[in-house]
């Protein structure tokens, strides 16, 4: 398989981990030789309930039999998109109203920029510098890392860059911006707070000048930081956000979420202002809705905070660990070196544990599992974790 894996599937990195899985379960996922990985990654933050979680298999069994595709997004009405739409709007402040399901998280981030356009009639769209929104040159266009960005240039104009919780640079906000996209936390920077009441400072200055406010929710919705959403956290409500990743409880799936007068300008001049084929499939979206179902109607989100001081008060105090940052199950070990980091994270995967790495913080150790981790599973991987820092 690995020597197929080099040949036939384009690669991503001249080291790719190449673990060739066989099967996964729970919080584990398991190699062809049968040894036993311990996920405190969850896919890079998108397998919210874990592997192969029987209420959403349940739902994706059961959709099988009805329908798969049967139209392009929009046009027909199926249950299962219109249950998630549901779902998720019963979640979120009473203006963010109107769902529209994409396929991935950088697609709900193309949507996003061309709803803050079409809406304010402007063209200049401002992120943040370290910021990451997804792959596409669009999403590209507003990832402040020249590293990522270089090759691929020319990306979109019209796109300007602020220093996240620099309350200086509110000001570079004006009468020009169509929207502000920031993550509610940022995540490739090193899992980076907002401080001060950042996000709620910027906010009022978007409404002050008439521009939007974009919060990327990819990594930080969906229950990962203590709240069902992010941006509970810290007080402010925005006027989009974006979605994907732990959605879809392992399956793929984006969405951008605004009120209904925003988003009814894709309507018209021109009709069809946002298409896709596969946005909002059925079989996807029934696997959505479970999961949101599964979050929302047990303690899993309160949990996580309690998980985040297991996990705190275990590493916290080890003193090759400067700092942990983040919130929720959304945290970061940062050490001294980005060598470090990386021995660390082939250390643990070695002895069985599942780390990762952050895209712009070489010195971070992602700590991302499944809401479904236990206390027992915490305890077992942290070990993994002091064992490897003392060696």
């Amino acid at each position: 398989m690995k020597k197929d894996f080099l040949k036939y599937q384009a690669q991503t990195t001249p080291h790719p981990l190449a673990i060739e899985i066989s099967h996964a379960n729970g919080n584990y996922i398991y190699d062809n030789s049968g040894k036993k990985l311990l996920d405190f990654v969850a896919g890079v933050s998108a397998n919210s309930l874990g592997h192969n979680h029987p209420k959403v298999n349940k739902a994706i069994q059961h959709q099988l039999t009805q329908y798969t595709h049967v139209m392009v997004y929009g046009e027909f009405i199926q249950k299962p998109q219109l249950d998630l739409c549901i779902a998720l709007t019963n979640t979120l402040p009473e203006n963010l109203n109107s769902v529209y399901l994409v396929n991935s998280g950088t697609e709900a981030t193309e949507g996003a920029l061309k709803l803050a356009k079409k809406f304010t009639g402007r063209s200049e769209i401002i992120a943040a510098k370290n910021a990451y929104h997804g792959n596409t040159q669009g999403a590209m266009s507003v990832c402040g890392a020249e590293q990522q960005n270089q090759a691929y240039r020319p990306l979109l104009p019209g796109v300007k860059f602020i220093e996240y919780n620099n309350e200086l640079d509110i000001d570079k906000i004006t009468k020009n911006t169509a929207g502000v996209i920031l993550e509610t936390i940022q995540g490739g920077a090193g899992f980076i707070e907002p401080k001060n009441n950042y996000l709620t400072k910027v906010k009022n200055r978007c409404k002050e000048v008439g521009a939007l406010l974009i919060l990327d929710e990819i990594q930080t919705g969906i229950g990962r930081t203590g709240t069902f959403w992010g941006f509970e956290n810290f007080e402010v409500v925005p006027d989009i956000i974006i979605t994907g990743k732990g959605l879809g409880g392992g399956m793929p799936i984006g969405a951008f979420i605004s009120s209904k007068k925003v988003m009814n300008c894709l309507k018209n001049n021109p009709k069809l202002g946002h298409i896709t084929t596969f946005g909002g499939h059925p079989v996807i979206a029934a696997a959505s809705h479970a999961t949101i179902k599964e979050i929302t109607e047990t303690n899993l989100v309160k949990e996580t905070l309690r998980k985040e001081e297991l996990i705190r008060n275990i590493l916290g105090k080890h003193p090759k660990v400067n700092k942990i940052r983040g919130r929720g199950l959304m945290l970061a070990l940062i050490v001294d070196s980005p060598e470090l980091a990386s021995e660390i994270i082939l250390n643990c995967l070695s002895n069985g544990l599942i780390l990762f790495w952050l895209l712009f913080e070489g010195k971070a150790i992602r700590i991302t599992p499944p809401l479904t981790i236990s206390d027992k599973e915490i305890q077992e991987g942290c070990n993994i974790i002091l064992n490897a820092l003392n060696n």
